[in-house]
């Protein structure tokens, strides 16, 4: 099953170029297009390992789940994935997949990241939405589209018009809620499609830093995202806007947890996130 989009150009598709040396492995190379402070934009990992199991000969079903486990930050360079079928069932398949890089050249490759997929056969059932969208939220056109807060070349991957709870004015040390709500969408536009999904559930700044107004070194060390749309939806959806919204639960001795939704501009709840991410004093 391939994931390859009509548009090559786009750097999400350049950064998902993916080649198969053998079933379920892969080579892919690190782009500038996606860069954070000490590695690629974790999303752009997430999304990368989706897109490894989505290629494999035996995927059946579409992403219902992913869990992505931060172990390293991957370096500049090549990098090998493996995406291996734990398990088939009727409706269900089970995947691991793991991302490996040599220290350095001619080292020994060493596991960055490991994930899991769940993918499954969706069935037309019985459906409701408990979490609907936010009321009095403006539309896109009404929030202004903001610049890159910091020098990373990510952020420039994503138009962002906030609507409410970013980044203080001041980091002076006061306290907010960690609430924080914007319209978003791939930069340059491009049609919605599992991989850019969860690379956009990542979009959100730590949690902490809105809480506390003061710029602490945090990372996600784990993160999962649920689809609850199918690709007829994520069709639908195209180049539009996503309303997300993120808030953090707890935060204690080290770590803080931070829940997100997505919805697309027909109010239709696409994925929800969690994220467990280590914060330093």
């Amino acid at each position: 099953m391939s994931t390859t989009h009509p548009h090559p150009a786009h750097p999400l598709d350049e950064a998902l170029a993916l080649a198969s040396t053998a079933p379920g492995h892969y080579t892919g190379q690190t782009t500038d297009a996606y860069w954070n402070m000490v590695g690629p934009y974790g999303g752009l990992t997430a999304a990368v390992l989706l897109a490894a199991v989505l290629r494999h000969p035996e995927a059946q079903g579409e992403p219902v789940a992913l869990t992505v486990n931060f172990a390293a930050a991957v370096a500049r360079g090549p990098f090998t994935v493996q995406a291996v079928p734990v398990r088939t069932n009727r409706s269900t398949q089970h995947w691991t997949v793991t991302v490996l890089q040599a220290e350095e050249e001619g080292g020994e490759p060493r596991v960055t990241t490991t994930a899991t997929v769940l993918m499954a056969q969706r069935r037309t059932t019985w459906s409701a939405a408990d979490t609907p969208v936010p009321e009095g939220v403006p539309a896109p056109a009404d929030c202004p589209r903001i610049d890159p807060v910091f020098p990373v070349e990510w952020l420039k991957r994503y138009e962002m018009r906030p609507v409410r709870g970013m980044l203080p004015a001041q980091w002076d040390g006061s306290e907010h809620d960690s609430l924080s709500q914007l319209w978003m969408r791939d930069a340059p536009e491009r049609p919605l499609d599992f991989p850019a999904l969860a690379a956009l559930a990542d979009v959100f700044f730590p949690r902490i830093w809105r809480r506390r107004a003061h710029h602490v070194p945090a990372g996600t060390v784990s993160m999962t995202v649920y689809f609850h749309a199918g690709g007829d939806l994520l069709a639908q959806t195209g180049s539009g806007y996503l309303l997300g919204q993120a808030r953090a639960q707890e935060f204690r001795n080290g770590f803080f947890d931070q829940t997100a939704q997505l919805w697309n501009e027909a109010g239709t709840l696409l994925a929800t996130t969690q994220q467990i991410v280590y914060y330093k004093e």
